[in-house]
């Protein structure tokens, strides 16, 4: 059997990054269907535990949270009878955290809009900072959040939920295209005294769109959704790992006056990876970590 070079593995994962579906990316590189799926396979696997041995014992000191919808296999509605009520079928959530000074994604989940998933997703991000580190975490106003937050960091915490009401709905021939209006913003503060000028969801929910542009699988109004949701977990890491490691971000870049991925932001490596790089630790795991 004939094995990708490292050079055509970044070329892959390049197209992949890009938002482009395995078919268009099999048209592009010649690389067979399979061959690519095998890749993204060994790909999120192997960059998920990157990220999970890298990220730890952060500095963060200000978190947004939110969870963008998505789905695999079929729509809720259309899921078959067999597979109802099965994890993986219908409605799939990304839970997403992002530093807000930093930009770097340090937890995501992706799974069910449960308590249980939030516990998890939760835990995750606290596990991740500094012994005893105190954050100004914001959330939108999902009911699961609250008591999840006080479980886990009981009064260590300053937290606010920001909730956005909107206006009427578009007309019926835009619903599905245009969103309704904002037309206010109500802020409760919900444990600790977070400083009420940097309460927002603005930064994650930039994030979302950045995810829905560079995963062909999150596109809305497309066939290119998840069939298998391991595979989309397997997308998932593959985004986080080049939006913290390789893409450079605007707004850091302008502030450190040179390219700066979020990854650089928090300290974690001096200069923007190469899609090379990332490809190298699936052969080498750790490699490129040496900055």
């Amino acid at each position: 059997m004939n094995r990708l070079t490292t050079e055509r593995r970044a070329q892959v994962l390049g197209c992949l990054v890009e938002g482009m579906s395995i078919r268009a990316t099999v048209r592009v590189t010649g690389v067979a269907k399979n061959t690519i799926v095998k890749l993204l396979e060994d790909a999120g696997p192997a960059f998920a535990d990157y990220m999970d041995g890298a990220f730890q014992n952060l500095d963060t000191k200000r978190v947004e949270a939110d969870e963008i919808w998505s789905f695999c296999y079929a729509k809720q509605k259309n899921v078959p009878e067999e597979f109802q009520d099965t994890p993986g079928y219908g409605d799939v959530w990304t839970w997403v955290a992002i530093d807000a000074d930093t930009k770097l994604i340090p937890s995501w989940l992706v799974g069910e809009r449960t308590i249980q998933d939030c516990y998890t997703f939760l835990a995750d991000l606290r596990s991740r900072l500094k012994p005893g580190q105190r954050i100004q975490l914001t959330t939108d106003g999902l009911g699961l959040y609250p008591p999840v937050v006080d479980s886990l960091w009981r009064n260590n915490i300053d937290y606010a939920v920001m909730v956005k009401e909107y206006g009427n709905a578009p007309e019926p021939d835009q619903r599905r295209y245009s969103p309704a209006v904002c037309t206010g913003i109500d802020v409760r503060v919900m444990a600790g005294d977070p400083d009420r000028s940097k309460v927002s969801t603005s930064y994650v929910e930039r994030q979302n769109l950045t995810m829905r542009m560079g995963m062909r699988r999150f596109t809305r109004l497309t066939n290119a959704f998840s069939k298998k949701v391991e595979n989309h977990a397997h997308a998932a890491s593959l985004h986080f790992m080049h939006y913290n490691f390789c893409r450079p971000h605007q707004t850091l870049t302008k502030r450190a006056g040179r390219p700066t991925t979020p990854a650089m932001a928090a300290g974690l490596v001096s200069y923007p990876w190469s899609l090379t790089q990332i490809a190298e630790l699936l052969d080498s795991p750790g490699k490129p970590g040496s900055n």
